[in-house]
């Protein structure tokens, strides 16, 4: 077993998917991280907007024994960067494609300023009724015969055609709340930024890790890079493991 290996056998790497998707999107992560001996867990993401799922995934921290690295992609990581502000075991963070948003941002707000993104157009609104006394809402989804070119160009049209029908539509509350904590600003931070991403857009997602002073990898592929290039991503997140199991050994 190499030093890597043996050095971050304590961590916890806990990944969060984005909207449109579930926790079968970082299979191709899973099955490499656990070839190299790491625990890991690929957590659910409710997709009902940014207070909900970051109490939900910081549950999922909290539950966690020991230390956590959070992975999160796409939307998902707004919701590590609120979610690992509230559990004090997070010890650094993963950005996968994914949003950093600061304090007050909302990702509309964020995904308005994006060259880079061709999704808005390609999403379709659905509502959903209220259950159990709750309120009804709005929820997108994005539209079957898009998701190819919008989400995820470097797969086959095959793949995406099956992405595309078993989809989760995300709640509009995801775009449209702010960000209440930013664990960025206090956790070391690493992230893949894919130069083909159209969907979050790659101008957005680079300059959010710029700014949250990420050490960035940047690879040609779409927004669901984790899917298409799953090895690009596990080197990252296993830098990151051996790079906080050295901080906690200097700090033991």
């Amino acid at each position: 077993m190499s030093e890597m290996e043996t050095s971050n056998g304590e961590a916890t790497v806990v990944l969060v998917h984005g909207a449109f998707a579930d926790s079968s999107s970082w299979n191709g992560v899973v099955e490499l991280l656990q070839a190299k001996g790491v625990k890991v867990t690929a957590a659910v993401n409710p997709l009902r907007g940014i207070a909900i799922d970051s109490a939900y995934v910081a549950g999922v921290f909290q539950q966690t024994p020991g230390p956590v690295l959070a992975v999160g992609h796409s939307y998902g990581g707004a919701v590590i960067t609120n979610a690992a502000a509230q559990a004090e075991n997070v010890v650094g963070l993963v950005f996968v494609a994914a949003f950093a948003p600061d304090e007050g941002e909302t990702l509309g707000d964020i995904e308005a300023g994006s060259k880079d993104s061709v999704l808005n157009p390609a999403l379709v609104m659905l509502n959903y009724p209220g259950v159990n006394g709750g309120k009804a809402g709005v929820e997108f989804a994005i539209d079957p015969a898009k998701i190819h070119d919008a989400f995820a160009a470097d797969l086959p049209p095959e793949q995406t055609a099956l992405m595309g029908v078993t989809q989760r539509p995300v709640a509009d509350l995801a775009f449209s709340e702010p960000t209440q904590a930013t664990a960025w600003k206090n956790l070391p931070s690493w992230a893949v930024v894919a130069t083909g991403d159209k969907a979050a857009g790659a101008d957005v997602i680079r300059a959010e890790a710029e700014r949250a002073g990420a050490k960035i990898t940047e690879v040609e592929g779409s927004h669901v890079i984790m899917i298409s290039q799953p090895k690009t991503v596990t080197d990252v997140i296993l830098e990151a493991l051996a790079s906080v199991a050295s901080e906690s050994m200097a700090h033991a």
